[in-house]
């Protein structure tokens, strides 16, 4: 096969590494072997001579003899041929091959089939090219030395080697119903050749310079002790930001009300004077982050904020720059060494790319931090680390006192009732609805449809959704001054509500277990007890009440992963896409665990095919 063609194929495969091609397994096994016994209800194969024919409305009957076993068998053809009569002459020989089955005392093939050769294990594959081809392919490829040089071990080759060339292998692997032993191999290949494909995908630059300011003034500053979390998130940071070598890119991933603010500020303390900038997705979240840089960081950190129709400071001077989007749109923006953006999913590849191009010089490119409150896995946080370096923060500031429950209609008048005892006491209540217009494919209230009981019933109700362009201003009018807010998912990540305690998520079935939590994050901020009910038609959902047993955004990120489809990635644009056939990021933590282990100990500047 030439050369062209060759690269021909594996573009239509889709096909980088050998890996690769070495995971494209058959899709069934042909075995020809003749049979050592005649077991009803399983496929044989057999030596056969016909004895006699006869034709019977609607079928052709041939009577077979069975030399090796000593035993005559019946065959059955429905729709007989004229090629089945010339076939099955009285007299003539053959191997025959189906599924044996008893009718009354007589052993019975229905249409079975005529095998030119016996003796043989035949794979066959199922992809968008030819079976020739793909056969070519592996057969060239797929070889003992490629796979040893690929990293893998005795293990792992001999097992791809029997799963494609079943008569070369002494181990017995012609099904495609693998063993546990098997399933383990495929596992950790799968995760191995992941963790290769994303390290040659991550590509570093220099730094524009080397940043060692000091954040030990400012962390003794704080009137709390940052937890143990927080401070492993700086030091790391501390490190990568050192350098100058290599440009730092790090995720940082913190469960709802983490502390993932005095984190920034930490970096920006560390940047100092060389100038860093965080991009944060809404005016809101800008204006959180820099009130609190301004009532935090020292006063010879000058701070600025840049966002549309709204900024504060002179932001040519300033050391920290906070803002949203609208930095995109200065044609003056300094030169930063350290680029930050806060809930990076909600940014476009494009929109976060172009902030660390602007401040770039030429190669040479500042130290980049993202920072994301949508807890991942552990074994994704592992997976994803080949790519960018990843750091969690699990442990919160102080416990949440937050009561998770799943209600229906009979629970609403005692929802009514907590929901007026925490109004009371000064405190705030969210209603999340899942739409915001009435529709019939949606059994529950819209936001248009339940107002007017919340607006006729209780005073300070506000109502905002993700298309209400003043959503922005209802929010701050309500945290300063609300009781009540009604409104969709748009709460879902964003404005601190210290005074809320109280959270209803109306169809809650019908969002992801993220979601739901990042949704409960919005109480209980300032270790006040608070409240989350899940309103259901369906209060019995196993999902919900196991999402009700714990707080942990990483516990819920394994959970989510268990009732849905696992092998979504984060790749730094949050969620790539990539599917495994046999990995699953909710039960095999281990096997990713040492395949990351195994490849960090091999070359990996191994030659794509």
């Amino acid at each position: 096969m030439e050369e062209a063609e060759v690269k021909r194929l594996f573009r239509k495969l889709k096909i980088r590494t050998v890996l690769d091609l070495a995971l494209i397994l058959p899709s069934k096994y042909e075995d020809t072997r003749l049979s050592e016994r005649i077991e009803v209800g399983k496929t044989g194969t057999f030596e056969a001579e016909v004895l006699s024919t006869e034709q019977r409305p609607g079928q052709f009957r041939v009577r077979f003899f069975l030399p090796r076993f000593s035993q005559e068998m019946t065959g059955v053809f429905f729709r007989a041929t004229p090629y089945h009569y010339r076939l099955f002459a009285k007299g003539s020989r053959h191997i025959i091959q189906g599924k044996v089955t008893q009718y009354r005392s007589w052993l019975q093939i229905s249409q079975p089939k005529a095998i030119k050769e016996a003796g043989r294990i035949v794979p066959r594959y199922k992809t968008a090219i030819k079976e020739s081809e793909i056969k070519a392919l592996i057969e060239t490829y797929v070889s003992e030395r490629r796979l040893y040089g690929e990293g893998l071990q005795s293990l792992e080759v001999e097992t791809l080697l029997a799963l494609h060339f079943p008569q070369r292998s002494s181990r017995n692997i012609h099904s495609t119903d693998y063993d546990e032993e098997t399933l383990k191999v495929l596992k950790f290949v799968e995760a191995y050749n992941q963790l290769y494909k994303l390290r040659k995908k991550r590509r570093d630059y220099p730094a524009l310079e080397a940043l060692n300011g000091d954040p030990t003034p400012f962390i003794r500053s704080l009137p709390f002790a940052l937890t143990g979390d927080q401070g492993k998130a700086i030091e790391a940071i501390r490190r990568d930001l050192m350098q100058s070598g290599r440009a730092a890119r790090r995720m940082v991933i913190g469960d709802v009300g983490s502390g993932k603010t005095m984190v920034i500020l930490a970096a920006a303390m560390i940047a100092g004077r060389h100038k860093s900038i965080l991009m944060a997705p809404t005016s809101l979240l800008a204006r959180q982050i820099y009130d609190e840089a301004c009532k935090h960081l020292p006063a010879q950190i000058k701070t600025a904020l840049v966002v549309q129709g709204g900024s504060e400071g002179e932001y040519r001077k300033a050391d920290f720059i906070v803002g949203t989007h609208a930095l995109l749109y200065l044609e003056d923006l300094p030169r930063a060494s350290l680029v930050m953006v806060d809930e990076q999913h909600r940014f476009g590849t494009r929109q976060r790319a172009l902030l660390e191009v602007l401040v770039s010089e030429g190669e040479r490119r500042p130290h980049y931090l993202q920072f994301s409150a949508t807890p991942i896995p552990r074994s994704q946080a592992m997976m994803e680390s080949e790519l960018v370096d990843v750091t969690l923060i699990q442990e919160i500031p102080f416990e949440k006192k937050i009561h998770s429950q799943v209600i229906g209609k009979e629970h609403f008048k005692a929802l009514l009732a907590r929901i007026e005892s925490e109004l009371e006491q000064g405190h705030q209540a969210l209603i999340v609805y899942p739409l915001v217009e009435e529709s019939s494919e949606i059994p529950y209230q819209s936001l248009d449809e339940a107002r007017g009981f919340w607006e006729k019933r209780y005073e300070g109700v506000y109502v905002t959704h993700g298309k209400d362009k003043e959503k922005e201003r209802i929010l701050e009018e309500f945290r300063d001054c609300g009781r009540i807010l009604l409104a969709t998912t748009v709460i879902e990540v964003g404005i601190s509500l210290p005074r809320l305690t109280t959270i209803v998520i109306v169809g809650a079935e019908r969002l992801g277990l993220a979601t739901l939590h990042q949704l409960r994050g919005r109480v209980g901020r300032n270790g006040l007890e608070s409240w989350c009910y899940l309103y259901s038609n369906y209060p019995d959902n196993e999902r919900l009440q196991k999402f009700c047993a714990t707080t942990s955004g990483f516990d819920i990120a394994r959970l989510d992963l268990a009732y849905r489809d696992s092998g979504d990635i984060v790749d730094g644009t949050i969620q790539s896409g990539q599917k495994f056939r046999w990995l699953d990021f909710a039960e095999d933590e281990e096997i990713i665990y040492l395949a990351k282990k195994r490849i960090g100990n091999v070359n990996t500047e191994r030659r794509t095919i």
